[in-house]
């Protein structure tokens, strides 16, 4: 199967964004609360995704959320309870870029959690979940797979490009000679946190463009939306002539030049 090409995605895409603005509508008339979780390899391409899923909704009803390393405080919480304060309200789109997850996935491999406390949250997390759900909160769960090699050129590329340098951490160095860790972890959380409330869905992000397609329609088509017609606004014709800017106190820098 061959690399999909950039015109040949944008024509794809197009009209799936259209849905999504539809599907926007939908969650704000009908008061609809989304929880939708990006998990998966590093380098797959959960930040492209979420930025494709948010381009063209209104971001104060589709919030994005990438926490950090948690506090001294939040270290002594219940571990869930610093993404409670996270989640949607009525009407709302919450993406996690990253989420509850990272307990049985990074802190797992890298040694940040210990085996009693990563069983604890497998344990505890279709309990949280299911509360979630039985509230009405709509819950999809991605986790985003690539193959080692296409993780190592994409890491190559980051590390090339001073543009993408910012995504490539000293975590992301340490954490390449433990792939199969991360595969193992990844299995084991499936087979704790697969459930019939809360099922995961994979994705192959081989090819980025492909994987956005697949993931994108898979969300619209299992989401419960009905088409809301766009509000009907009218826009009358100026009573005037149209003004030009003026300034009495600060004029505008100069125009960048094209010369």
């Amino acid at each position: 199967m061959g690399k999909l090409k950039r015109d040949r995605y944008e024509d794809l895409l197009e009209p799936m964004e259209r849905e999504l603005v539809a599907m926007a509508r939908w969650v704000v008339t009908a008061g609809a609360r989304v929880v939708v979780l990006f998990e998966g390899r590093d380098t797959a391409g959960k930040g492209g995704v979420i930025k494709t899923i948010s381009r063209y909704l209104n971001p104060r009803m589709c919030r994005i959320v990438a926490l950090g390393k948690p506090d001294e405080r939040e270290r002594g919480q219940w571990y869930f309870q610093r993404y409670v304060e996270h989640l949607p309200t009525a009407g709302e789109i919450v993406l996690f870029d990253r989420s509850w997850y990272n307990r049985a996935g990074v802190e797992k491999v890298m040694g940040f959690a210990s085996d009693e406390q990563v069983q604890s949250f497998l344990s505890q997390a279709p309990q949280f979940e299911r509360q979630l759900t039985d509230d009405g909160v709509i819950l999809l769960k991605y986790w985003l797979a690539c193959d080692q090699e296409k993780q190592e050129e994409r890491f190559e590329e980051r590390l090339n490009d001073p543009l993408k340098r910012w995504k490539l951490s000293p975590m992301d160095l340490a954490a390449r000679e433990k792939y199969r860790e991360y595969t193992r972890a990844r299995e084991a959380m499936l087979a704790a946190t697969h459930t019939p409330h809360a099922p995961w869905t994979i994705v192959d992000f081989n090819d980025q463009k492909r994987g956005r397609l697949t993931l994108v329609r898979d969300l619209l088509d299992r989401l419960p939306h009905e088409y809301v017609e766009p509000a009907v606004i009218e826009m009358d014709k100026l009573g005037a002539k149209p003004a030009r800017e003026e300034f009495d106190i600060v004029e505008p820098i100069a125009p960048y030049p094209l010369d």
